[in-house]
């Protein structure tokens, strides 16, 4: 069903809660952002839910004028499923972070990709736990010294655009917190996607983990390790896109443009291609942003829809719950 179309704007998303996060903290911006897209959607407020778990970034449902669910730690994507195939119409949203969302909820997020329900995840990752003061979490990186690991992690992180890729996603990218037109668009881009989407925003964390992204963040030198995702175009990258990556046995390359490597060399990024996207995935230094797998399959909520109405046609119409009740194996109880 085609969603109603009425002109808001960001102050309309706009709760009445004071915003209480640390001063500096990326989850401002990134709620400022979805505000503002939100109201680009065109869609009345009452067809959006937010859905959070627990961590600060679940303070999200206070501070939006929609719909939404404050829940338990990791289970915000089973809640999303539930209201999604309560009432297909909604735009769902899940909010989560790194610990909260590939920890304890790790497989529900899993299941949720698997299924391809159409629901929209935005996991913030600052690779540490901010909300209980600075553990170790799924993401933080090998040999990081936290509160939990005070010699240093020996634990290998999850690499949340591969987990996503390989559970099945339908939609995968991947944008930072302080490039607010990159998360509007990619923001947008998701919620138009029939299916799972998933956007890793990675986010600083100025108390526990501050400088985590710096390097692909800084204006002086992101332009080096920043590789900008976009569909059909070679993938370029350099202050003077002067650098580009280059394909070769199942992995990319980041070379140097001159006599050895041209433009004609560059690969040119197809979001349909899931070896392309795994490989991208491996890359840290420069990093993709932007999205990174994007094709059409039918969503968990159209199959089952359409299998009710099989049953019904099959089973001669909808009817009655009493008549369920009295029907097959039956017990009485003396």
């Amino acid at each position: 069903m085609a969603m109603p179309t009425v002109t808001l704007t960001r102050k309309d998303f706009a709760s009445d809660q004071t915003v209480r996060w640390c001063p500096g903290c990326g989850d401002y911006a990134i709620l400022a952002t979805v505000q503002k897209t939100f109201a680009r959607f065109g869609w009345p407020r009452e067809k959006f839910v937010i859905i959070s778990g627990i961590g600060c970034s679940s303070r999200f449902p206070y501070y939006m004028n929609v719909y939404g669910f404050h829940t338990i730690h990791g289970r915000a994507p089973t809640v999303a499923t539930g209201v999604k195939l309560a009432n297909p119409d909604l735009s769902v949203w899940v909010v989560t972070g790194d610990g909260d969302g590939l920890s304890i909820g790790g497989n529900h997020l899993l299941h949720a990709a698997r299924r391809n329900i159409d629901i929209n995840v935005l996991l913030f990752n600052n690779a540490i736990y901010g909300l209980t003061k600075g553990q170790l979490s799924p993401t933080s990186p090998e040999g990081m010294r936290t509160k939990s690991s005070p010699y240093g992690s020996v634990e290998p992180p999850v690499n949340p655009i591969a987990l996503m890729l390989a559970s099945g996603a339908t939609f995968v990218a991947r944008t930072v917190d302080v490039f607010q037109s990159h998360i509007g668009d990619t923001l947008y881009q998701a919620g138009m996607h029939k299916g799972f989407a998933f956007i890793e925003i990675l986010q600083n964390c100025v108390i526990f983990n501050h400088g985590m992204w710096f390097p692909y963040t800084e204006r002086e030198r992101r332009h080096d390790h920043i590789v900008y995702l976009e569909a059909g175009k070679p993938m370029l990258f350099g202050k003077n896109h002067e650098r580009g990556l280059v394909f070769r046995d199942g992995h990319f390359y980041p070379v140097v443009l001159g006599e050895e490597y041209t433009e004609a060399d560059v690969a040119v990024h197809d979001p349909s291609s899931l070896t392309q996207a795994f490989a991208l995935a491996q890359l840290r230094d420069p990093l993709p942003v932007g999205v990174f797998y994007q094709v059409r399959h039918p969503a968990y909520e159209e199959a089952m829809y359409h299998q009710i109405e099989e049953v019904k046609k099959q089973k001669g119409g909808p009817g009655h719950l009493s008549d369920l009740f009295h029907s097959g194996d039956t017990w009485v109880v003396a």
